[in-house]
């Protein structure tokens, strides 16, 4: 049993998508988000969309580097992680623009002062004011803060968005096909958009993050951090502290700051891919839970997927990786390791959709392209050798 697993996470969700095997799938079964008919409007060229995520166990690292330096702000970074994980998978429908926001926010009381959910919310205010200068406008409709101590150790800061959308701008999956190529873009770097380094961890498998990187320090400072059930031999087997440093581009950051880089929205870019190529647009898929597998839960049809051009892993990955032992496959499968979205597409296409991305100092190239086969295959392949999944 991998790490991931002894720790009561799933990279896969497998017992998730078998307790909703039951419901709707929605009007298109292979899109990334589930849409359903206008019922808001009664139009029936548009449709309604409502979707939920958060930061996850983020919010816990987030509460260790707070605790530790004093630096509060890290919670707008979090605020961010609870607006990019709903929105980019938004995005892969097609929906940029005119979204509601509601926020919901568990804490223990104990520990989580108002002083931090102030730093949430009014985070949560300032990215929509920053979205909004590149025509992704979002409107913050409060939400629900409540103090369950019983329920949440720390704070868990998560949002439903929803949207009503015209069908003739969606995005479905279903013209993914035989003889697409793959761009990738990348996760990490400095965006034109953003204001520091961004280590491209986003807010997936933060919970084998935290545990593989920190050290037994923060079991026995904070064992509010982690479930008391679990093997002491998974909780917390790094060997850094938050305030460590690690050489990234010739820059020292600590390994706090780069565990918790605000996950990077693909807002801007994709806005304008959506305006400028959106007929050339096959399929969008948001690399998150499932990391680099995650392409093959929405493929239309038995295909096979060959990436075998991947990026350079970004140096917060190799940190997880030395610290953890885990093998290729499972780093994978749980992290995006070097882009986090990837857009189906054709070759002419994805050379201008590459230019784009430059101009916002987003890393772009073809990491792989799809082929005719009997049945949903995925290879990855690289320095590592070859992955089939």
């Amino acid at each position: 049993m991998s790490l991931y697993a002894q720790r009561g996470v799933s990279a896969q969700k497998e017992e998730v998508h078998a307790a909703i095997k039951n419901l709707d799938a929605g009007l298109y079964a292979n899109a990334f988000c589930k849409m359903y008919p206008d019922y808001l409007g009664g139009d029936a060229d548009w449709v309604n969309i409502s979707h939920a995520d958060g930061a996850g166990t983020k919010s816990i690292l987030a509460y260790l580097y707070w605790k530790e330096t004093g630096d509060i702000s890290v919670w707008k970074g979090i605020a961010q992680d609870a607006v990019a994980m709903n929105l980019d998978d938004l995005l892969c429908v097609g929906v940029c623009d005119n979204l509601l926001f509601s926020s919901t926010i568990d804490r223990n009381k104990a520990i989580i002062p108002g002083e931090v959910l102030a730093q949430v919310i009014d985070g949560t205010q300032e990215f929509f004011n920053q979205l909004k200068g590149y025509g992704v406008n979002i409107h913050y409709l409060g939400g629900e803060t409540a103090d369950v101590g019983d329920v949440v150790r720390t704070i868990a800061v998560n949002g439903t968005m929803t949207a009503r959308w015209p069908k003739n701008k969606l995005i479905t999956n279903d013209k993914i096909a035989e003889g697409d190529v793959i761009v990738g873009f990348g996760s990490s770097g400095q965006a034109t958009y953003e204001t520091e380094y961004n280590s491209g961890l986003g807010s997936n498998g933060l919970t084998s993050a935290r545990h593989d990187v920190l050290s037994k320090y923060y079991a026995d400072k904070y064992p509010e951090t982690f479930e008391p059930k679990l093997n002491s031999e998974v909780v917390y087997i790094g060997k850094n502290r938050v305030e460590d440093q690690l050489t990234v581009n010739s820059q020292q950051l600590t390994i706090g700051k780069l565990l918790l880089s605000p996950t990077r929205t693909y807002a801007p870019l994709l806005k304008a891919l959506l305006d400028s190529h959106f007929e050339a647009i096959n399929g969008v898929i948001h690399c998150s839970g499932g990391g680099q597998t995650k392409c093959m839960k929405y493929l239309p049809k038995p295909l096979k997927i060959v990436k075998d051009n991947l990026f350079e892993v970004p140096p917060i990955f190799k940190l997880i990786q030395e610290n953890s032992g885990a093998d290729y496959r499972e780093m994978y499968q749980v992290f995006n390791m070097g882009h986090r979205l990837e857009v189906f597409t054709n070759e002419m296409a994805a050379k201008e959709m590459i230019t784009i991305a430059n101009q916002f100092n987003i890393e772009a190239k073809i990491v792989g392209r799809v082929y005719p086969s009997d049945k949903k295959e995925l290879v990855l392949s690289g320095a590592f050798g070859e992955i089939v999944y």
